[in-house]
């Protein structure tokens, strides 16, 4: 786990600047997450879906770990999305003892569409944009990993 960087105390403006950034940064994930394929999954529901997307199948105990919650709350939204039709679980087959959770090919279609609609939003915002803020935004995007990596 990463720990959060220090450094030397902020100046009054560099503070500002930080705040304004974060603000931002949180109104447009805000925005972002409202552009969903099912209205009433949670941010938290969709998370697991796209990290079994984007890591594959995990068993309980490491979806907590990687979402950092608990393995009873895990379990709880993992019997949601599962009632839902949207994930399984099957056992392992080399540790009876473990179960493996996996999208569905339907979990796989919210995750995809979700995605598109994200997309799809953030382009017709963008595009609405004069190109100087264009190529700006370009660099802020890379900026911004950089400081993710952190």
């Amino acid at each position: 786990m990463k720990t959060t960087a220090t450094a030397a105390p902020a100046t009054p403006e560099l503070a500002t600047e930080a705040s304004e950034l974060r603000i931002a940064t949180f109104r447009l994930a805000r925005r972002l997450r409202a552009q969903r394929a099912i209205d009433t999954m949670s941010d938290g529901q969709f998370a697991v879906l796209a990290t079994l997307k984007v890591h594959g199948p995990h068993t309980l105990g490491e979806l907590a770990e990687r979402e950092r919650v608990s393995a009873p709350s895990m379990n709880r939204t993992v019997n949601c999305l599962e009632e839902s039709g949207w994930l399984t679980r099957t056992p392992d087959e080399r540790d009876r003892r473990k179960v493996n959770i996996a999208l569905t090919g339907e979990g796989l279609d919210v995750v995809e569409e979700t995605v598109r609609r994200r997309d799809a939003w953030l382009e017709a915002a963008i595009t609405a944009l004069p190109d100087d803020k264009r190529a700006i935004l370009r660099e802020a995007a890379e900026i911004m990993r950089e400081v993710a990596a952190l």
